[in-house]
């Protein structure tokens, strides 16, 4: 596949997603969705090792060169459902795969939860189902959410004087990235502030959500989930995520999972050769 995407902007509903495109339109169509404050750089590595795909990574609301939700809306993860959905239309696929890594695999699970007959399959990495709340812990999330969206939407931008000072504040983020990672993502994810620089991201993507799935709802969008799944679960990922879906993934025999060396961004890094090795064949219909 050639290594340098198309930059094209998917329209819908008044709404602009901006978005890189690999591969031919006579391969099979994926949709990729990135992780929380990522962007879609962060499938730059893998998707030129993807061949017969017609691949779409896009900058999800509020991120990269994405559109931002209205003053009055949230970035609830359920939220990005109808978001892909109005992606497939303005692609005109009826019928397409998700590639997609953490908080983007948790999206990709709800909307092939939501919406089954239109997700032929799921390739996730490092994600896949958001941790259950208590009911009796509803209150104070909204609390908390209300809280956090009048303090990060009034917050002033973080200023930048170099380009390469954003990439060391990335590369040092939650998750510790490679120089090369950090680079790609932050090239993509800033934008010009007075004589420096600033993310380009919505600063409410720091707002916890204003509700969290319980259980019951989490295992319903499971539930729905029948097609075929394939899970890279990070090594160094995020902390006791394998050990917190072991008892999920025992009862979901169409989830087939893989441990695999490397950090929370390893398809930005060690991981994206074995990671294309095992999600190739399975993106092009060719096993399940």
């Amino acid at each position: 596949m050639n290594p340098i995407p198309r930059e094209i902007n998917l329209e819908f509903d008044g709404k602009t997603i901006a978005a890189r495109r690999w591969g031919s339109p006579d391969g099979k169509p994926v949709l990729a969705l990135h992780g929380w404050l990522d962007n879609c750089a962060s499938f730059d590595r893998l998707a030129p090792l993807l061949e017969g795909i017609d691949l779409v990574a896009v900058d999800m609301a509020g991120h990269g060169r994405s559109y931002h939700r209205s003053r009055d809306a949230n970035y609830n993860i359920w939220e990005e459902v109808e978001d892909v959905l109005g992606m497939a239309h303005a692609l005109g696929w009826r019928r397409f795969s998700l590639l997609a890594h953490s908080r983007g695999a948790v999206a990709a699970m709800l909307t092939a939860g939501t919406f089954p007959d239109r997700v032929e399959r799921l390739a996730l990495i490092d994600g896949l189902v958001p941790p259950p709340a208590e009911d009796a812990d509803a209150p104070e999330v909204l609390a908390r959410a209300i809280a956090q969206r009048a303090r990060y939407g009034g917050r002033k931008p973080r200023r930048f004087d170099s380009l390469e000072i954003a990439v060391e504040a990335r590369r040092n983020g939650l998750f510790r990235l490679s120089g090369e990672a950090a680079r790609a993502l932050t090239e993509r994810g800033t934008c010009p502030l007075d004589s420096g620089m600033t993310w380009s991201s919505d600063p409410r993507l720091m707002a916890t959500s204003t509700a969290k799935l319980n259980n019951a709802q989490v295992q319903a969008f499971l539930d729905r989930a029948t097609m075929p799944i394939r899970l890279v679960l990070a090594e160094e990922g995020i902390a006791d995520m394998i050990e917190r879906l072991r008892p999920v993934l025992e009862r979901r025999e169409n989830i087939e999972v893989r441990e695999m060396p490397g950090g929370h961004h390893l398809h930005m890094e060690e991981g994206a050769e074995p990671i294309a090795e095992w999600f190739g064949p399975f993106l092009r219909g060719e096993v399940d």
